[in-house]
């Protein structure tokens, strides 16, 4: 999978490779972060610490879905470990209630330091910035833009544009009608990475946690209307993962929707 889709992405201007893309941890299994384009993650889970010390000073800015700790828990072993290599802050995007989060139970000098003012606040490790939603980022060639979801916290997924196609991820997300048909209102799209939990057994636990179960996800998934695109389930909790995208993928297919497991390791170019 990982050698055919290498081949495909050489005709694409941006690729996405996969750190982490597991609900939870154990053996092999990492939390979420995409990398965009060696400079730019997508949340910062535990796959970033997959990285070299070479590849993480490559790193210049990161932009979170939402504040939970397996999407953000890596940001702050980076700015420690690469923050003096560095010449200029770490720069980290997210709508305002994940920032404040991040600033008022992480990097808060009593779980970590505040590296905004290390090692002064002239020249910091680490920088914060708001993003509001509906809104574009440019970095570089590539454009940002949020997209509305439904989590238990504050949270928001991103349409990337490479300027030859797009790639949406929704982060973390149950049932949202908004999300959809922001989708279906772009051009170009690609991929669609898009998170699945629980099985249909824990259908109850993942509408209490504003996650998707097998089942919401295939409903939620017949909402997009693009044809020619590649869907990819992410987030499945490691305990039981086989058999839930095993559930995943013959509920999908009795509404005739092409699933794909998104692996570490894997590139989508786009």
């Amino acid at each position: 999978m990982v050698a055919l889709l290498s081949q495909l992405n050489k005709k694409m201007k941006s690729t996405i490779r996969v750190l982490g893309c597991s609900g939870g941890i154990s053996e092999g299994l990492r939390t979420t972060s995409l990398l965009l384009n060696e400079d730019t993650l997508i949340d910062a889970g535990t796959g970033v610490g997959d990285l070299s010390i070479e590849a993480l000073k490559k790193i210049d800015q990161v932009f979170l879905t939402h504040s939970h700790l397996d999407h953000v828990c890596s940001i702050a072993f980076m700015v420690d470990a690469v923050g003096a290599l560095r010449e200029k802050p770490l720069v980290v995007y997210g709508i305002r209630e994940t920032i404040e989060a991040l600033k008022a139970h992480i990097f808060n000098n009593v779980i970590w330091p505040d590296f905004t003012v290390i090692p002064s606040a002239e020249k910091p490790f680490l920088a914060f910035k708001v993003i509001g939603a509906n809104s574009s980022m440019k970095i570089g060639e590539v454009t940002i833009t949020t997209l509305p979801v439904d989590h238990s916290v504050p949270a928001t997924g991103y349409a990337i544009d490479s300027g030859s196609g797009k790639l949406v991820f929704s982060g973390d997300t149950g049932p949202c009608d908004a999300f959809w048909s922001a989708i279906n209102a772009l051009s170009d799209v690609r991929h669609v990475i898009i998170e699945t939990s629980f099985d249909s057994t824990d259908h109850a636990l993942a509408e209490i946690s504003g996650h998707l179960s097998s089942t919401s996800m295939v409903s939620e998934i017949q909402k997009l209307e693009h044809t020619e695109i590649q869907c990819w389930v992410t987030h499945l909790k490691p305990d039981g993962r086989e058999d839930l995208f095993n559930e995943v993928l013959s509920f999908s297919r009795l509404v005739g929707v092409d699933l794909n497991e998104l692996s570490i390791g894997d590139v989508l170019g786009f």
